[in-house]
């Protein structure tokens, strides 16, 4: 990055962690391993969401919430914790607390992904097993998913395996907090893509994480599918919400969830049209073009 005198400097990272206060050990090594990183120390700042914090290592930021915000609402706090718009920094890592950063030369390479590209706003980093070092399909943020080791353009990323610059927020805005879980990171992405920014799906920048389920959480079936409606009525286009949602419905009945999950994911689907979902800024047409052409036409 270049200063007013034309000095070069290296991007200046932070990093967010938000926690609900179950994992210390986990969460200690995450932050060992961000310690560990080459290049310029990266500033962090630890969220308990509603939970009380550990004891953290000198030099962390530290936020507790008297209540869980959610999991966009804890990552907006740790945002705002570098100043308005996190702008105390040029990009910020999101990192979930119980994953860890294997290799101690990442942060150098999202510092160079940022400053060899101006119009790169998001970078979703790949997810790896630490005992099989397999990669889900789900974690691969786009269609043509079988090579998770291909680095590529994408239309969203990985929330708690990601880096963002900061001028994203101070354009767009944070993460939508209305959401608590489950589609943030689109909703945002989205907006993102909308104001010309760029995504990168980036193999070579490895997050260790445990492999889970999603559905292990309660409110799962829910929040996806209340979630995917307020997507479609904040962002798209009118002729496209019902296309968007209705391609959603066939698909989730054909994947033949179980009598509860179908349950719960019918009552949030009929919440996403009764409950206020926040402001609504459609997209302009030629951003649908843009996830068209990068295959992944917002009605899938």
């Amino acid at each position: 990055m270049t200063t007013g005198g034309g000095e070069f400097r290296p991007l200046r990272l932070g990093a967010v962690v938000i926690t609900m206060g179950d994992r210390p050990r986990e969460l200690r090594a995450l932050l060992d391993s961000v310690a560990r990183q080459h290049g310029d120390p990266v500033e962090v700042a630890v969220v308990g969401n509603g939970a009380p914090l550990p004891a953290l290592p000198e030099g962390v930021r530290a936020v507790e919430l008297p209540e869980n915000l959610g999991i966009p609402g804890g990552r907006n706090v740790g945002i705002e914790a570098f100043g308005p718009a996190g702008s105390e920094v040029d990009v910020l890592l999101f990192l979930d607390d119980d994953g860890l950063l294997p290799e101690p030369g990442t942060a150098e390479l999202v510092r160079e992904a940022f400053a060899a590209d101006p119009g790169l706003g998001i970078v979703s980093f790949r997810i790896a097993d630490p005992e099989t070092g397999e990669t889900q399909r789900r974690h691969v943020p786009r269609l043509r998913a079988s090579d998770p080791h291909r680095s590529s353009r994408v239309t969203t990323f990985l929330g708690g395996a990601s880096a963002a610059r900061t001028a994203v927020f101070a354009q767009v805005g944070g993460l939508p907090e209305e959401f608590f879980y489950a589609h943030e990171e689109t909703d945002l992405a989205w907006r993102a893509l909308d104001a010309g920014w760029s995504i990168d799906y980036r193999a070579d920048m490895v997050l260790h994480h445990p492999t889970t389920e999603p559905s292990r959480h309660a409110v799962y079936h829910r929040l996806v599918a209340r979630n995917r409606v307020w997507l479609a009525r904040r962002n798209l286009p009118l002729p496209l919400v019902p296309l968007y949602v209705g391609v959603w419905l066939l698909l989730t009945l054909a994947r033949r969830p179980s009598r509860a999950a179908l349950r719960a994911w019918w009552g949030g689907f009929r919440e996403g049209w009764r409950v206020p979902c926040g402001p609504r800024r459609p997209m302009r047409w030629r951003t649908v073009w843009r996830l068209t052409r990068l295959g992944r036409p917002p009605v899938i």
